[in-house]
Formats: structure tokens, sequence, C-alpha cells
């Protein structure tokens, strides 16, 4: 090992470290000049794709998901495909299929749109429980088997997948084992009011209709650079007193008062690769309580489920896990 990645105590060499976390602030710089505020959920986004998970956006419609998933895009000249998942969608809609071409008397494969690096599955729960699982079974596999063929999808490879809040009717909730495959789930909320009068000289101002702009947004690494930020993240620095704070959290959403099922293993993994993707974005080359404390909402808000006295009276998850986080006391430096 060199002087300069024994400096860092993570194998890293400086250098690289150095640049890596650059080009996360970058990235997250870029996304900002085509989104108005959010920078939270930007923030979050950008560490899903780090940590090399999916994850799951839940807002209502207009609120800037597509222009988020298309700046990211943009930012490593990575490919962008949409699905409108509707309740007739079939899984081979998702992944692709064989046709028989009559002219040459043979079978040819038609790749579908799950063969890019981003994919926003737009209101995934409007599809049947098939084509949900179709899906959730390429996030967690990572390839697509078509008449028994096998296909990798090129990494980095990241699903984001939007649910509507309010319009439950005609809709197939996520079940728990499902929604456990999201690393991470993001709610984004309406802009401030300074936010929305930007947003609407933004988009108005040279731009015909309502078209999604992210000409302002420059590409400034490449996919193979964003697996290498992922590599980078995952060889961070990580003392064992802040793995203790992260699994803590998660075993006491298991016995918290009003808690009907808690977080299980995976969640504590998600918290601590979460963390790991958001002290590079900070430019750190070790990972603090804090970045754990952060990322905690969104990593398990999805993984606990109140119970229905609790729900009855407005409580959900989000104000379990505050209360919770408040409780579980953070290692000192």
């Amino acid at each position: 090992m060199d002087t300069h990645a024994q400096n860092t105590g993570t194998g890293l060499d400086p250098e690289h470290l150095a640049r890596a976390a650059a080009d996360a602030d970058a990235m997250r710089r870029e996304i900002g000049k085509a989104v108005v505020g959010q920078e939270d959920v930007v923030r979050q986004v950008l560490a899903g794709l780090i940590a090399g998970g999916h994850v799951l956006i839940e807002g209502v419609p207009g609120l800037g998901k597509t222009l988020i998933v298309r700046a990211l895009a943009k930012t490593f000249n990575g490919s962008f495909r949409r699905i409108q998942f509707t309740p007739d969608l079939m899984p081979a809609d998702v992944s692709g299929h064989t046709l028989y071409d009559p002219s040459t008397g043979q079978f040819t494969t038609r790749r579908g749109p799950v063969f890019t690096h981003l994919l926003l599955a737009d209101e995934i729960n409007r599809a049947p429980a098939k084509t949900q699982a179709a899906l959730l079974e390429v996030m967690q596999e990572g390839q697509v088997t078509i008449e028994g063929e096998s296909l990798k999808l090129e990494p980095p490879f990241m699903v984001l997948a939007t649910e509507n809040p309010i319009e439950h009717e005609g809709t197939y909730a996520l079940p728990e084992a499902q929604l456990d495959r999201f690393l991470l789930k993001i709610r984004i909320d309406y802009p401030s009011l300074e936010e929305e009068k930007r947003l609407a000289k933004q988009v108005t101002l040279s731009n015909v209709g309502e078209q999604l702009n992210v000409d302002a947004v420059e590409t400034i690494v490449t996919p193979e650079a964003v697996v290498d930020l992922q590599r980078v993240a995952a060889a961070l620095a990580l003392d064992d007193a802040v793995v203790d704070y992260a699994v803590r959290i998660v075993r006491a959403t298991r016995t918290w008062n009003g808690v009907s099922a808690g977080a299980g293993p995976r969640g504590c993994i998600a918290l601590v690769r979460a963390a790991r993707a958001s002290a590079l974005i900070d430019g750190r080359d070790h990972v603090t309580p804090d970045d754990v404390k952060h990322m905690a909402l969104a990593c398990l808000r999805h993984r606990v489920r109140p119970s229905p006295e609790l729900e009855i009276e407005g409580h959900g998850a989000d104000t379990i896990l505050a209360a919770l986080l408040d409780r579980v006391d953070a290692p000192r430096a």
C-alpha cells in the first residue's frame, strides 16, 4: 500500500478520494441548476445512486420528480427511460420479449425499457402485482431473463419509482417485502413561496409549452465514473461506534411503542450504505453519526409500520422515527 493510501486509513488514495468527492458535489450542484429548491430531495436521490440502491419517491404530481431524474442522467451522460405504470401493463412491457420474424424464420429479442441507466417507474402502484414483481426482480438481480437467456444490465442501474399519496383508487399497494427492496423512500413536498416564484419564472422564460428543460445542466462525469463513486463510498472509513449507532436505531424500531412491525437487517444495511454516500457527498473520508441520523428517515420510513391506533390518531412512520432518533444516544466524537 502506498503512503497516500495509508494516510486516509481507508486504503483510498487521497487524490482519488478528493476527486470523487468533488465529482459528487459537482453533480449535486448541476442538478440544482434545473431543479428549483428541493435540496434535500436532490441530495437523497444522489445518495441513492452513489449507494448503488433504488429509491421510491412519494409526492403529488407536478413537483419535479421527472425533472430531477432527467437532470441526474444528464450529469453523467446516462440513458434515461420512463414507464407509466397502468393496470394493463404486462411484465414483458418492462423487461422485453422475443418476436418471431417471418422474413428470417427466426426469433429476435426486443429489449424493454428496463435496459437503461436510470428508469423512472411512474406510479408503480398502478400496475398489478405480477408486473411490480417483475421490475423488483430486475432491481434485485441486475439482469433480465428473456426466454431463458440472461441479459446483464449496464451499470450504473437505478430505478426511481413514484407513488401518488392521494389517489388510491385502482392501485395495488406494494407489500412490505417488496418495499424493503428500495434503499430509500423519499418524500417530496410543495416548494416554498419564494421557490415557487422562481420556478414559475424559470420554467416560462423563453420556454414554449411545458417541456422539461435541462439545458443548463452540464455533463460532469461518465457512467464509469459513477461506478467508481460507488466503489469509493463503499470504501470510506466506518468506525465501530457508528455501526453500533445505526444498529441500535434499527433494533429500536422493533420494540418501539406503537410500532406493529419494525425494520429488519436489510434496513440496517441500507442505513449504513446511505450514510457512506452522504459522507462522500460532504467530501469526508469517514462516516459520522450525523450521516446516519440524516439518512435515517429516508431509509426506515417504508420499513416501519405504525400500529392501527397510531394511524387513526394521525401519527405516521416519520413521527415515530423522529421520536426514536431523539431517544437513541449518538456516540460522542
